[in-house]
């Protein structure tokens, strides 16, 4: 089935643009909806622009878009963007793994940071925690794929995901809807805005989201893969004349649904456990706390300076707290049993100055951050009797100054230069100890009880530099068409691993360097058919260099424990294309599609844990980059009881791919394809719709995640975790 999809998607993409091009002599163009790329206004340059003129590979996904597809939250964007993976961690309900060419981060342990960057209204989210934004009073998400170390500095060497919510605007509006559905969901979403007078609004939004789990634990009884989240959203604006504006926003997600383990993918070697019949069920024992807060203020002030100049100030603070159980071994034993506490906070400071000329334009600004990510973890060996405890906290203070200037050298050629100087300074803190038991140690609640053996007990501090250039130059082939090449580069930061073994391992006290990526692009955008076809295309090369890699390696007896090693032991190739565009078949039949290539091959990529160097590139093949994804939807528009009726079937496609840099033929997952369909009938006023949506209908198992300790000593400790079912909802909603 899967063979015949992937080449349905491929050739359905051609095929919309070749009866596009037969009909276009006899539809009429789009109507008034900003639905081709020179109408579509995004900000990845910092500034307002259209889609079709910004030298960038960007995906913009409105809010129509997401509510006709049925998405519910920020992992949707896997499916509807090429060469992307956007999933829910391992062991986790909130926490994000994202990876954009094949360039992320799968552990979200603190300390280390993603490769993709997260904003929120331009606000930098600095860990992944809660990071699993859920869909609601959101204006758009645009997703940059490549480097975007310029004009978003560290940590966006595989690219950015903007959440883009929406202005209050200055009249009243209400916005509720309920929906219920499989697996007894029940979701209440409300949102309204009120202005106070003709210069100063205010509103919120409200969210709660609950749901029964997919499965069970065997063991406890309790929910598995359910979901039980509150966020709570609250804004003020104030706009005393055209040239100022000030907002005031606040938000706040609690998620507090119930610990998930995983399934286990093998026999154990003690206490004869098998892998239940149900992936979505585990037979772990590990209880305790599963808990996620995560809130934050924000300031954002924009004062039109001149005709020319505006100036731009983001103030904000986020914070967040984590408390989780992960039973690794998926059994009552406690053979691999890790509680944990993560903590963070964060500051940071963004001031732009943007320039707009007769034939020039750009932005260069300040950028400061000073934040904390701190947590304890256990790792309850039972089978060696001893509890390993590990601690520790990382601060960080970065300062960049960027810039990004463009210039018309004439109507159709165009051409962008920037850069971008950031420095880190950094102070890490790591402390790793055995204790004798195999019981939570005192750093988690445990019994109070000595120490048996100090494994890391250091503190450091250095300093990371990085410059990252970006250029660029475009030429408009016609009023609808542009073409651009660009080179770019980013940075993700240097630092230490908070799990590292100095006993076993004495290379970890010296931490790991940044790693960067550099990126060549060509691509086209635009429109054509009289725009009943639009469309943007790239190409890319991008040589990854010190990548910073972790691997785990369980000792070898007499010594007892587990090596976390994270060293810049890799360097990759990547490169590939991307395709993906909206076609007006007919006045109500439209087709969205892409289509993502992805070759992502190590170089280089050396192991230390034995002691002398070995390059093992050829035995590794690089994490969460499927060669091919596809995404390919149709939405038909007809008028029913006077109001609209729109049905979208959909259906996205990712070839294999391996969840760790060891191909493991367990957790390997082969390609699979899911199918959804939206249908949905808006009132003739608009006022109230009722809509159905349908995921995954065809029920594809397949893996987002997984944990691989195979051998007795952990009791033959591998799982995976598996993304969402067949699931079927009703929503209800009111607007004015």
């Amino acid at each position: 089935m899967n063979k015949f999809v992937k080449t349905a998607l491929m050739a359905g993409a051609a095929w919309s643009a070749l009866s596009t091009f037969a009909m276009a002599q006899d539809v009429a163009g789009p109507g008034d909806e900003a639905t081709s790329v020179d109408e579509i206004v995004v900000t990845a340059r910092r500034r307002d622009e259209a889609l079709k003129d910004v030298p960038i590979a960007v995906s913009a996904i409105s809010a129509e878009r997401l509510e006709q597809t049925g998405a519910s939250d920020i992992t949707a964007l896997q499916q509807q963007t090429p060469n992307a993976t956007v999933q829910i961690a391992r062991g986790s309900n909130s926490t994000l793994i994202s990876f954009i060419r094949g360039v992320g981060q799968q552990d979200p342990l603190w300390g280390f940071e993603p490769g993709v960057g997260l904003y929120i209204d331009d606000v930098y989210v600095a860990r992944p925690q809660g990071a699993v934004l859920d869909i609601f009073d959101v204006s758009r998400i645009e997703v940059l794929r490549g480097p975007q170390g310029t004009l978003y500095g560290r940590n966006t060497i595989g690219g950015a995901i903007k959440y883009v919510t929406k202005r209050l605007g200055n009249e009243p509006s209400f916005f509720g809807r309920g929906t219920i559905g499989s697996y007894d969901q029940r979701d209440f979403l409300m949102s309204a805005s009120v202005p106070l007078s003709d210069t100063f609004a205010i509103g919120g939004a409200v969210a709660v989201y609950n749901r029964d789990g997919f499965g069970q634990n065997l063991t406890t009884g309790q929910e598995h893969y359910d979901k039980d989240v509150k966020a709570f959203r609250a804004s003020a604006e104030w706009t005393p004349s055209d040239s100022f504006f000030l907002r005031l926003a606040y938000d706040r997600v609690e998620d507090d649904s119930s610990p998930r383990h995983g399934h286990r993918e093998v026999n154990s070697t003690t206490g004869g456990y098998t892998p239940p019949a149900d992936v979505y069920d585990t037979q772990a024992g590990l209880t305790g706390e599963q808990s996620v807060v995560t809130e934050g203020v924000a300031l954002t002030a924009e004062y039109v300076l001149s005709d020319t100049l505006t100036f731009k100030s983001i103030s904000a603070y986020r914070s967040g707290d984590t408390a989780t159980v992960i039973d690794f071994d998926q059994t009552p034993l406690p053979s691999l049993d890790v509680p944990a506490i993560y903590s963070d906070d964060q500051f940071t400071q963004e001031l732009q100055l943007l320039f707009t000329g007769e034939r020039w334009s750009g932005v260069a600004g300040l950028f400061y951050l000073d934040g904390t990510s701190s947590g304890v973890f256990d790792t309850i060996a039972g089978n060696l009797g001893v509890v390993i405890a590990a601690a520790g906290s990382v601060e960080t203070e970065s300062f960049s100054a960027f810039a990004d200037f463009s210039f018309d050298f004439s109507d159709r050629l165009h051409a962008s230069i920037g850069g971008r100087y950031t420095r880190d300074d950094k102070t890490g803190e790591v402390f790793r100890a055995f204790y004798l038991g195999a019981t939570r140690s005192p750093l988690t609640g445990g019994t109070p009880r000595a120490i048996l053996q100090t494994r890391t007990n250091y503190t450091a501090s250095d300093t990371f530099e990085q410059f990252t250039p970006r250029a660029s130059v475009s030429y408009d082939f016609s009023d609808d068409i542009t073409g651009y090449a660009s080179v770019g580069q980013g940075f993700k930061s240097g630092g230490w691993d908070m799990r590292g073994d100095a006993f076993l391992v004495p290379q970890t006290v010296n931490g790991y360097q940044p790693e960067t990526v550099t990126t060549y692009e060509i691509g086209l955008k635009g429109s054509i058919f009289d725009r009943r076809l639009s469309f943007a295309s790239a190409v890319f090369y991008s040589d990854f260099k010190d990548q910073q890699i972790t691997t785990q390696q369980v000792a070898t007896p007499p010594a007892t424990g587990i090596a976390s090693v994270v060293d810049n032991a890799g360097a990759s190739t990547i490169y590939g294309f991307e395709l993906e565009g909206t076609a007006f078949l007919t006045d109500s039949l439209t087709s969205t599609f892409s289509l993502g290539y992805l070759k992502n091959e190590f170089d280089e990529f050396i192991t230390l844990v034995t002691g002398t160097p070995v390059d093992i590139s050829s035995t590794r093949t690089p994490q969460n980059s499927p060669e091919w994804s596809a995404f390919w939807s149709f939405t038909h528009t007809s008028t029913v009881a006077g109001g609209d009726l729109r049905i979208t079937p959909s259906v996205s496609y990712r070839s294999d791919f391996h969840l760790f840099d060891a191909p493991d033929p367990v957790l390997d997952q082969d390609g699979y394809a899911l199918v959804d369909l939206a249908i949905i009938w808006r009132a003739p006023s608009g006022a109230y719709e009722f809509g159905i949506v349908g995921r995954n209908l065809t029920d594809e198992e397949y893996k987002v995640g997984g944990y691989n300790f195979a051998g007795a000593t952990f009791n033959n400790s591998i799982s995976a975790f598996y993304g969402p079912p067949r699931t079927v909802s009703a929503s209800v909603t009111l607007r004015f």
